[in-house]
């Protein structure tokens, strides 16, 4: 067989080379082209091009990624990024820190990863692309929903589809579907696991229509990695509604796609997906000989563990219908350990940017609050500011909206009926639940918004750069949040609704714009409450 790089002398320009590269990329050539990017890196940088070696180091990172070797990946883009990030914003820096955080979150470095997607989203932002910054957003998502906070990432992305929905071309509707379906099957587990199945259906149903919206923009755009992911997802969704018929061959056209082209981490999570299927069909023997064979192909290190974690929970699945107690006990095991493992590097995640978060919100506005001790402006029991902070916070925000002409939208929130939930549940249990309100509340805004505990039961969000129609359909997200969260688990009959006021500037007074939106609620409880309303 004829190695295409033979066609190439030498001394032929890098141009030529790095065409040969792109030409691979685009046809999902992926060892012939990390081949050609290899050489181009190391000739490049004996020849002192930086432009073309930072090139060959991204092109190198993409190979690497589609591969499946993201430790390998991370090294290359480092090695990139150093000669990428002096040459000033682009899209190839964007791109790469984009794979970077994916590739981070993957393998569970959360930090890493998160520092990745915010460095890309502030070159988007920088560059001044609403394509970019939609692209960006959605890889700050996915960060967060390989954190287990498929919320969060669920409103990064509805931000970022709201970004292009009138100019988005093919590539950005399949980022944009396909990750969003990407969360909803995370959601989806999370909610079954919690015992509430309507919030697990009627996410599975969303998850479906987002399958069935991105297969055909992935046709159009041709990618071989991004059909083989669309059908991947798409064949998932159908095996958890038990539509097998429908599911195996779309979950086959993503292995053929995959094994043919070296995509080989997406190859072995739609095996183990295939290997559902037959278990479902109580093909348990089949089953069993395709994940052990699966088990013994994989490297011993590299792997993202939730696809450790779901190796080991359908092997222990098929090793049980076949009354293989020692094995099923051993991958029981094994996928409690990696379960484990994985929920504490979540937790130090979340938990380490939410104090960040606390931290920059406290340096805003010129650090307006620095030289004071931070528990002055929170409150004890939620976490959240209090309003001594809003006193200090919401001035210059009004400031700014009204001298430079920009919205500013102010959203109270009212906990129904909380005495009620004290008397009969009790007073502790009435904390858990502002506590866990405080917490929704978090996963569903944006670290410029600021969120306050304004009094016994009541909540204040102020988003700056936001019209009325938008607050309202974040608040409205946030209500639909609340009402499918298993409060059952905190007391048995429990159930918690919010009634929700708005309110926009002018004016630009912090009493006028609160009472306003107290006003608001008051008309969203006069209308039954569970409800979001207008000033």
């Amino acid at each position: 067989m004829r190695d295409p790089l033979n066609d190439l002398s030498d001394d032929a320009p890098l141009s030529d080379w790095l065409d040969r590269a792109r030409q691979a990329q685009r046809e999902a050539r992926l060892e012939e082209g990390l081949r050609l990017a290899d050489i181009i890196w190391r000739r490049a940088e004996a020849e002192g091009y930086v432009i073309e070696q930072a090139e060959a180091g991204k092109l190198r990172s993409f190979f690497l990624l589609r591969q499946g070797d993201l430790a390998g990946m991370l090294v290359a883009g480092q090695g990139a990024l150093q000669l990428l990030r002096p040459l000033g914003p682009s899209v190839s820096l964007c791109e790469l820190l984009r794979w970077m955080s994916l590739a981070a979150c993957e393998l569970g470095d959360y930090d890493q990863g998160l520092d990745c997607a915010h460095e890309c989203l502030r070159q988007a932002v920088e560059l001044g692309d609403p394509r970019l910054r939609a692209v960006a957003l959605n890889g700050l998502g996915a960060c967060f929903e390989r954190m287990g906070d498929p919320w969060q990432a669920e409103r990064l992305m509805g931000e970022a589809a709201s970004l292009v929905r009138d100019s988005a071309t093919p590539f950005e509707r399949v980022v944009t579907l396909t990750n969003q379906c990407t969360v909803a099957l995370g959601a989806y587990h999370l909610q079954r696991d919690a015992d509430t199945p309507e919030a697990a259906a009627r996410t599975l149903e969303r998850a479906l229509e987002l399958a069935r919206q991105a297969r055909p923009f992935s046709l159009e755009l041709g990618d071989r990695y991004g059909i083989a992911l669309t059908a991947s997802n798409f064949g998932e969704v159908l095996l958890r509604m038990e539509r097998l018929d429908e599911a195996e061959p779309l979950l086959q056209e993503a292995l053929d796609h995959s094994t043919s082209a070296g995509f080989r981490l997406l190859a072995w999570r739609v095996r183990c997906t295939l290997a559902e299927c037959l278990l479902a069909r109580g093909e348990s023997g089949e089953a069993w000989q395709r994940l052990q064979a699966l088990i013994a192909e994989l490297p011993l290190e590299g792997i993202p563990p939730h696809l450790h974690l779901r190796l080991h929970q359908v092997a222990y699945r098929a090793a049980k219908a076949l009354d293989l107690l020692a094995p099923a006990l051993a991958h029981l095991e094994a996928a409690r350990a990696v379960e484990r493992r994985r929920g504490v590097l979540q937790l130090m995640a979340q938990s380490h940017y939410f104090v960040s978060r606390l931290e920059a919100e406290i340096q805003v506005d010129g650090g307006a609050c620095a030289d004071r001790d931070p528990a002055t402006f929170r409150d004890p029991l939620t976490g959240l500011g209090n309003r001594r902070c809003l006193e200090t916070r919401l001035p210059p925000l009004l400031r700014a909206a009204e001298q430079e002409d920009r919205p500013l939208t102010v959203a109270l929130i009212d906990a129904d009926g909380l005495e009620q939930i004290n008397e009969r549940h009790g007073r502790d249990i009435g904390d858990r639940v502002l506590q866990e309100l405080a917490q929704l509340l978090r996963e569903n805004t944006r670290t410029s918004d600021l969120t306050l505990r304004w009094s016994g039961e009541e909540f204040l969000i102020v988003f700056p750069d936001t019209i009325a129609d938008r607050g309202f359909e974040v608040c409205e997200r946030i209500r639909a949040s609340v009402s499918v969260h298993p409060w059952q688990r905190l007391s048995a009959g429990l159930d918690v609704t919010l009634s929700m006021g708005l309110a926009s500037a002018p004016p630009y007074a912090t009493d006028l714009l609160v009472a306003r939106a107290t006003q608001a609620v008051q008309r969203a409880k006069h209308l039954g409450r569970n409800r979001v309303a207008l000033a």
